[in-house]
């Protein structure tokens, strides 16, 4: 177990890190957590121009300005060529758990509209098989008992996040002790449930690329 001060340094690492795969002059999909935003705190402190930020949140959007960054909304960004995001839990497939801080969705969207999906995170994150951090699921609020049946009924235990909506104006059910052992077909089990916007597994398309910060510097997966 590593001490809070080295889990922020080590979040500080691997957003340095994440730096080399910024293109000068791009447009760059940003993410959500609290090493992004020490990615996003590193890039403006590097002195890389890009263009725009596509951002995944509305508390992202609010770092970016603060520092200047310019936030464009995807639907005028067209494909992005890199997109930095932090997760939950990853495994050696490169596969994730993200939405502890709920924004999901909109991170499942931007990962699918960029070339490259590079996750950063440190030592902490990484498991044999995922599941040991709950499994968010976002709903719409007319569906949310309905989908928590169904969750019951294929095994897990959907825990409703109280005093939380997200930024699309829904509900979060963070499902425990799921079977994770194959998250692709989970993923596509809830994620065909009427009534979910999405879920918080990125199995069908994890991450090209993660890096991940140690007591031995930062690895690349």
């Amino acid at each position: 177990m590593i001490s809070s001060d080295q889990q922020q340094l080590q979040k500080q690492q691997v957003a340095a890190e994440a730096l080399a795969w910024v293109r000068p002059d791009a447009v760059l999909g940003v993410g959500t957590g609290s090493t992004v935003n020490c990615f996003i705190d590193a890039l403006a402190a590097s002195g890389i121009h890009i263009e725009a930020a596509v951002s995944s949140s509305e508390a992202t959007t609010e770092r970016l300005q603060s520092h200047g960054i310019h936030v464009r909304e995807l639907n005028l960004a067209g494909t992005l060529d890199v997109y930095i995001d932090g997760a939950d839990e990853f495994d050696s497939h490169r596969r994730l758990i993200k939405g502890g801080g709920g924004a999901l969705t909109r991170e499942k969207i931007i990962a699918g509209a960029s070339r490259k999906f590079v996750c950063i995170v440190d030592e902490s994150k990484k498991v044999g098989v995922l599941g040991k951090f709950p499994v968010p699921i976002e709903v719409i609020p007319m569906a949310r008992s309905y989908i928590a049946r169904q969750l019951v009924a294929i095994g897990g235990q959907p825990e409703l996040r109280e005093d939380f909506i997200t930024d699309n104006g829904n509900l979060i059910l963070d499902v425990h002790n799921m079977d994770l052992v194959d998250p692709v077909a989970i993923e596509k089990r809830i994620n065909n449930l009427p009534g979910v916007v999405t879920c918080g597994l990125f199995a069908i398309r994890p991450a090209n690329i993660v890096l991940m910060a140690s007591s031995a510097g930062v690895q690349k997966f």
